[in-house]
């Protein structure tokens, strides 16, 4: 990475907390406004992300012998992040099912405490969710 792309990625990080707050210091204060600043703050910070990701991952200007190399780190460095995706997004995912299912499962035990085992193979369905993100995570970690 030269020079200019690390001034960037600095400026586009600096401006991602400055720009926010000056937004919320101009004008009046109420509750919409705190809404409003979150949410510019959030645009700015994930669009420095964003800018940092496709500078990271785009490689630079390279000979032909060198680029079965750059593509190779490429390849691995978005692996990583798949597999990081997978993992995530199957956790949060497994979480808002165990979240309903256990609320449901403890009102029901609580009427009737015969149905317990009934209940608890519902919340072990729902944690499946996250054992299988972690499985495919090992899958795709074990091809880089």
């Amino acid at each position: 990475m030269n020079l200019t792309t690390k001034i960037i990625l600095i400026a586009a990080l600096i401006l991602s907390i400055i720009i926010p707050f000056g937004y919320y210091l101009i004008g009046e204060k109420n509750k919409k406004k705190y809404k409003r600043t979150l949410g510019v703050n959030a645009f700015f910070f994930f669009g420095a992300f964003a800018i940092a990701s496709i500078m990271m991952l785009g490689g630079g200007d390279v000979q032909a012998a060198d680029a079965a190399v750059s593509t190779a780190s490429n390849a691995t460095g978005l692996g990583y992040i798949a597999a990081a995706l997978v993992t995530g997004l199957s956790c949060i995912g497994g979480g808002i099912a165990v979240a309903s299912a256990a609320s449901a499962a403890l009102g029901a035990i609580s009427e009737d405490s015969s149905v317990l085992g009934k209940s608890l193979i519902f919340v072990g369905l729902a944690e499946g969710v996250c054992l299988y993100g972690l499985i495919i995570s090992f899958m795709i970690l074990g091809q880089l």
